[in-house]
């Protein structure tokens, strides 16, 4: 109960507070299975629960403890004998996870293999195609698209309207032509099998239900697996929304090789974003802000997380500036 209290709290103050919520119930499945039910969190305790985790990736390690420390904060605010533990060693930046970037080859197959998905003469084909497919256009946050509902999509903007993204914030998302002509297609097949209030939810599991994360997820692993890409079978964290604790970092692969989640295809949706303004010769300062906003961003900080130096962007950024020397730096008549 007191768990069910702290997460509550979070949640107030604005923060989504998933992931952290879902971390924090394996300490809670810890402390039932070792029997221990003492009046408050000793250290003989945390330290038994960090020797626990000693077996997983060490930024995983870092995940699971730094909430439990954040719910220790919470009970010696009442209970100043409750044990605060110290933080695990941070896992610095150059250990950090680097996402994986989609290319449009692979955003193909992985909806041409949502097609075959089964059951036969259901509508889970069309929903996962639709899922990843809004996704990869529209960089949405995974939890944002399963929270939307039919009336979300405005046919005389040509745009969705996403009512609780992250901090709850509100925001309208224009869409591509190809886009919004999918999702109305979409919709129609879900209105004529579940005829139903247009609160209903856009994203649909078989039984016409709301479609939840783990179905979703899971049908992303098997997609990756029947196209060839690597599944994440280790994953300790896969954020809902972008990671709203700072605490909070990517589990990725000790090997440095990046995995793919069904959260890269927002960092695919902002790189290819950023790859067609330089090949338009756009001017970035100026839309850079529209990027943030259209993510849901407060800011350009966040922003930054996901715009990387590929070698595709790299080419881009060495043209712009060959060509502005030629224009501005190079004397005129200079053969050099």
């Amino acid at each position: 109960p007191v768990l069910d209290r702290f997460v509550r709290l979070r949640q107030h103050t604005g923060r989504d507070y998933q992931d952290q919520a879902y971390l924090l119930q394996r300490f809670d499945r810890f402390l039932v299975e070792q029997k221990l039910f003492g009046p408050r969190i000793t250290q003989a305790l945390t330290d038994r629960y960090s020797r626990a985790l000693s077996h997983l990736n060490v930024r995983t390690q870092y995940n699971y403890f730094c909430v439990v420390r954040q719910f220790c904060q919470y009970l010696a605010l009442d209970d100043p004998q409750s044990f605060v533990p110290e933080p695990l060693r941070h896992v610095g930046s150059q250990g950090a996870y680097v996402p994986y970037l989609y290319t449009p080859e692979q955003v193909q197959a992985l909806l041409e293999a949502a097609r075959a998905l089964g059951p036969a003469g259901s509508l889970r084909p069309q929903t996962i195609e639709t899922f990843l497919g809004l996704l990869y256009s529209t960089g949405m946050r995974t939890g944002e698209a399963l929270a939307l509902n039919l009336e979300d999509l405005h046919s005389d903007r040509q745009a969705l309207y996403v009512p609780q993204g992250k901090f709850r914030k509100a925001r309208w998302l224009p869409l591509p032509l190809s886009t919004f002509q999918a999702l109305e297609a979409y919709r129609h097949q879900h209105t004529r099998r579940h005829p139903s209030r247009p609160t209903q939810s856009l994203l649909i599991s078989t039984t016409g239900a709301r479609l939840s994360y783990s179905s979703a997820r899971r049908a992303f692993g098997q997609l990756l697996d029947r196209v060839g890409l690597c599944s994440r079978k280790d994953t300790a964290l896969e954020p809902v929304h972008d990671s709203p604790c700072p605490d909070l970092v990517e589990a990725g692969d000790a090997s440095g090789v990046p995995r793919p989640r069904l959260h890269d295809f927002r960092h695919t949706f902002a790189m290819h974003r950023l790859l067609d303004w330089y090949r338009d010769g756009q001017d970035l300062h100026a839309r850079l802000p529209a990027l943030a906003t259209y993510l849901g961003h407060v800011d350009l900080r966040s922003t930054q997380v996901y715009l990387q130096l590929t070698p595709e962007l790299l080419e881009q950024v060495d043209q712009r500036f060959h060509a502005h020397f030629l224009n501005h730096v190079q004397p005129p008549g200079d053969p050099s």
